[in-house]
C-alpha cells in the first residue's frame, strides 16, 4: 500500500479531462494536478522549451509533493519528453498519454479503417501517434492534422459556441473528406471538452479519447509496482501557474456531487524556480 498521491500535469486545464475517469475507477487515490496555465499553449513552442517546462513541473511534483507516479496528461509533452523524463527520474513510474490511445487504435481498427489524429502542431510534427500505432499494427492507415487554434479557445472557455464550430470545421472538413477518416483520435487532452461538438458536426465518426484510455496503464502500474492506496476518503490538490476562473469552474464541475474535497492553489512557478536556483547555488 502507498498513500502518496499520483501526480498529473498538463500545459493547462485540458488534463483535467482525465480526472473524472480516475476518480471513478480509483476512488482511494489522491491526486495532485499541475496545470501550467501561465505558459499555455505548449503546442506551438520549440521542443527544447517543452522539455524544460516538463522537467520543471516534474521536479516540483517529485520534490515537493512526493508523488508515487506521474501521469503526463498532455499529448505535446508525451510526444516530446516522455523518455527524457523517465531517464531523469528512473525511480518514479512515468506514464505518457500517447501509447494507451495508440494501443487502443491498433487493437480496434483494421486496414479498412482510416485513422485521423488531431493535436497541437508539436504533437503532429513529432509523428508520435503515427509511430506508436504503426509499431503496434504496421498495416494501418494513419493521418495527422494540427489544430493550433483549438487549445487557446478552449482555455478561454469558448467551447459550445459558433466560433468553436467554425474553427473545428476549418481544420476538419477537408481533412476528414480527403482522407476518408472514420476513426478520430483526440490527440490533445483539451479536445474531449469539444467532443460533443465534433460528434454533432461529424456523426458516425468513431472517436478515441486518450484521457480515458490512459486508465488501463495507470491500473497496470499500480498493480505491478504494488502502490495502490489504502481505503480512504482522499483529498486532492490542483495547482495552476495562473489560477483562472475557467480552471476553477472546470474543477468544480468535475467534483460536483463528489465527497472528496479539492483544494485550488495559485502557484508562482517562477518564484519557486528562482528559490530553487538560489538554494542550489546557481
Amino acid at each position: 500500500m502507498d498513500n502518496r498521491p499520483i501526480g498529473f500535469f498538463d500545459s493547462g486545464l485540458g488534463g483535467l479531462t482525465c480526472i473524472p475517469y480516475m476518480l471513478s475507477q480509483f476512488p482511494n487515490e489522491r491526486i495532485v494536478y499541475f496545470g501550467d496555465t501561465a505558459r499555455t499553449p505548449y503546442g506551438s513552442k520549440a521542443p527544447q522549451t517543452i522539455r524544460r517546462f516538463a522537467f520543471e513541473i516534474a521536479d516540483f511534483l517529485i520534490e515537493t509533493q512526493d508523488v508515487k507516479m506521474i501521469v503526463i496528461a498532455c499529448n505535446t509533452v508525451s510526444a516530446i519528453a516522455t523518455e527524457e523524463l523517465r531517464q531523469k527520474y528512473p525511480n518514479v513510474p512515468i506514464i505518457g498519454i500517447i501509447s494507451p490511445a495508440a494501443h487502443t487504435a491498433a487493437n480496434t481498427c483494421t486496414v479498412n479503417n482510416r485513422i485521423g489524429v488531431i493535436g497541437t502542431k508539436a504533437t503532429i510534427e513529432s509523428e508520435a501517434y503515427l509511430k506508436k500505432i504503426l509499431g503496434f499494427a504496421p498495416d494501418l492507415n494513419v493521418f495527422g492534422q494540427a489544430c493550433p487554434a483549438l487549445v487557446p479557445l478552449i482555455e478561454e472557455g469558448i467551447i459550445r459556441n459558433p466560433i468553436m464550430d467554425m474553427t473545428i470545421k476549418h481544420y476538419l472538413d477537408k481533412f476528414i473528406d480527403e482522407k476518408k477518416i472514420d476513426t478520430l483520435i483526440l490527440g490533445c487532452t483539451h479536445y474531449p471538452l469539444i467532443k460533443d461538438s465534433i460528434d454533432r458536426l461529424y456523426p458516425g465518426l468513431h472517436i478515441i479519447d486518450p484521457s480515458k484510455e490512459i486508465l488501463q496503464y495507470v491500473s497496470d502500474t499500480l498493480d505491478s509496482c504494488d502502490i495502490h492506496a489504502a481505503e480512504s476518503t482522499p483529498s486532492h490538490v490542483f495547482y495552476a501557474s495562473d489560477l483562472s476562473e475557467n480552471f476553477v469552474n472546470m474543477i468544480d464541475l468535475i467534483f460536483s456531487g463528489s465527497e472528496s474535497p479539492a483544494t485550488f492553489i495559485d502557484f508562482d512557478l517562477d518564484s519557486y524556480l528562482e528559490k530553487k536556483e538560489v538554494k542550489n547555488g546557481f
